[in-house]
Order: C-alpha cells, then structure tokens, then sequence
C-alpha cells in the first residue's frame, strides 16, 4: 500500500469518527440526563469493567487489542468529564453546615454537584420533592447507634426514591477552644446519633452531654461561645473549619464505626442489567393479628428472598401500630420479585418498595477517615 493511499483511509476513517463520535457523545448526554434525574453517581467501575472486557474482545489481533482497550478507556474517561461538565449544575440537599458528615457524605457521592444545606431532614428531602434541589443525601444508619428513625419515616410518608446507599467510614473527635485542656470540659455538644456512638466515653469521663441539630453545628456554637468548659463531637475537617482544637480523637466505641447514607431522587432508578450484591428497601404494615408479621417474612423467604435488615418503627398517627423496614437481597423487578411483592400486597394492608442499591462498591472514597 503506497503512503497516499494509507493517509486517504485513514483521512475517511478519522472522517466517518468524528460523526461517530458526535453521536456516542449525544448518548452520553441522555445517560448525564438520566442519572442527573436519579442521583446516580457518575463514575459505574462495574459498568466501566464490562465495557473494556466485552468490546476489548472483538478485536481479535493481541497486538491490537492491547491498544484497542486503551482506546476503550480514554473515551470512558471523555464520556466521564462530558458528564460532569454536563452535571455540574447538580444541586444536592444535605442536613447541617459546613463540616457535617452529611455534607462530606454528600461531596464525595457527587464531587460535581453543588452542595445546600437545610437545617433538618425534613427541609432536604422537601426540597427535593418542590424541585428546589435535584437529589437529597440523607443517613439512614449508623454501625453501633443503629437507624435514623426520622429519615425512615420520610422514606414511609414521603415520595422519593432511593437510588443509592453508600457507606461512610466516621471517626468522632473531641473538639475545644485553642488553649483548652481536656480537664477543662465539663459538657459535650453533638448530634444524638454521634452522642450515643460516644456515649462509654463521655460516661467513663463524666461529661454532661447536650443535643445538638447536627456534629458541625454543635463545633460551631462551641467555637461562638468561647467557654473552655464546652466542646462539641464532630470531623477533624470541622475543626479546621471553625478554628478549634482536636483535644481527643477517636472517641467512638466501636473500631468500624460507620454511617449509611441513602441518596434520595424523585424518579426511580431500576438497573438495566442484573448486578451481583443488588438490594431493594421495603416497607410494609402487617394485619393486626397473631402471626401477621411472621405470615410477610415467610412470602418473602419462600420467594428466595434474604432478608438483610428487619426493623419496626412506629405509625406517627396511629399509637401502638407499627410499620416495618426491610432490606431484601436480589431485584425486585425480576418475575421471582414481583410474585413476590403481589402475594405480599395480598398479605398486608401496606407495601411500598422505597428504592433498591447494589451492595457492591458503595464505600466512599476520597480524603482521610473522618
């Protein structure tokens, strides 16, 4: 083949590319729409994997390949920043002020996004349901404190989806006034959550806990009030931010202390394909009578479902009437779920699937443990 003649296939080839690429672009775009719309994420490494291993095959020579694939690899990364460029608007609810844990939770899942705080639950996910705000990151579950009661009730009463859940390694801190000794302190301010996953240490220390809206909140009125006596429980990353000092670090009772937080959106998200560690959320009521919650975990199991998570709260405006909360392994959408969720609206007055997540991969990365 003459040198003209390789430069001409190749002038048509990079030709008949630049067409395809508008296009695969434009596909990228409904993607950006779609997971905007959901909350999801950009980066999918599980997607990403199946890409590089099923397209990287159909070039047969080795040589070739090798090359092929990081070809492959660029134009994910291409289609990463386009959807970021196309995402950066994302307007993501979280609970507290700068330096909550939420707010750390909510900059990792969505690094693109811009982050407003809201001073409850209730306020982020309304905002979200009034079109304020695009997605709202909310805990649901703390490793040793155990559920966030009022985010469940939103998830009962509310319309949201649940998109995601990913998981948030925490390190509690005690946080003083430059200058303060640790003998100094007589009451700790923090969130309920964080008091109780440090309640052996404020005991064995006797030390008077005292309430707070949140971890960040109670480091700023800590920082305001100037007593040396008061600290405040929260991140490392809070006390650069309102220029206290770390006094203690580490203070939580367990080792693997750790926060779920669950991204709320107002449409649903069900997978395309069947993802290994895929989870749903169910809510349901059980009729008032001997053997009625016993009668909805035996259809769920005799489906093939496990459950991971079982947990009862109480119906706000029904005294002693409880709705229950479960985590159920595999996809509800298959027709093995949906057998299932039919013989169960058969058996209670109440089902609601609240959204699903896959297990796999969903530890924040990024900064140090906080």
């Amino acid at each position: 083949m003459e040198l003209s003649e390789a430069r001409e296939i190749i002038r048509e080839v990079d030709e008949a590319m630049a067409g395809l690429f508008v296009r695969r672009m434009e596909a990228v775009r409904a993607v950006a729409d779609y997971k905007r719309a959901r909350g999801l994420p950009i980066e999918d490494r599980e997607q990403e994997a199946r890409v590089i291993a099923g397209r990287g095959a159909l070039v047969e020579d080795p040589e070739l390949r090798e090359f092929y694939v990081r070809f492959l690899r660029e134009a994910i990364e291409l289609s990463k920043r386009w959807q970021q460029r196309l995402i950066a608007g994302l307007q993501v609810a979280y609970c507290g002020v700068e330096g909550a844990f939420a707010q750390i939770a909510a900059g990792r899942i969505f690094p693109e996004g811009s982050l407003c705080p809201f001073p409850s639950f209730e306020a982020a996910y309304a905002s979200v349901e009034a079109g304020d705000c695009d997605v709202a990151v909310l805990p649901i579950e703390n490793s040793y404190a155990g559920e966030v009661g009022q985010v469940l009730d939103l998830m009962l009463s509310g319309s949201l989806y649940v998109n995601g859940v990913y998981d948030l390694s925490i390190s509690q801190n005690l946080l003083g006034l430059p200058g303060a000794r640790l003998e100094d302190v007589r009451t700790v301010l923090s969130h309920p959550q964080a008091l109780s996953q440090c309640r052996g240490y404020l005991q064995r220390r006797g030390l008077t806990a005292r309430s707070a809206p949140n971890t960040a909140m109670a480091a700023r009125e800590v920082a305001e009030l100037g007593d040396p006596s008061l600290a405040a429980i929260a991140s490392r990353e809070t006390a650069q931010l309102y220029g206290l000092a770390l006094l203690d670090h580490d203070i939580h009772e367990s080792s693997a202390n750790t926060t779920r937080f669950a991204v709320f959106a107002r449409a649903e998200s069900r997978p395309a394909e069947k993802r290994e560690g895929g989870a749903f959320l169910l809510l349901f009521t059980v009729k008032d009578e001997a053997g009625g919650l016993a009668k909805a975990i035996n259809i769920i199991s005799a489906y093939g479902f496990n459950l991971r998570v079982l947990r009862s709260r109480p119906m706000k405006h029904l005294p002693w009437h409880y709705y229950f909360y479960a985590e159920a392994e595999g996809d509800d959408g298959s027709e093995n779920g949906r057998r299932m969720l039919s013989a169960l609206r058969g058996a209670c007055p109440m089902v609601k699937v609240a959204g699903r997540y896959t297990a796999a991969d969903n530890a924040l990365q990024g900064g140090e443990t906080i």
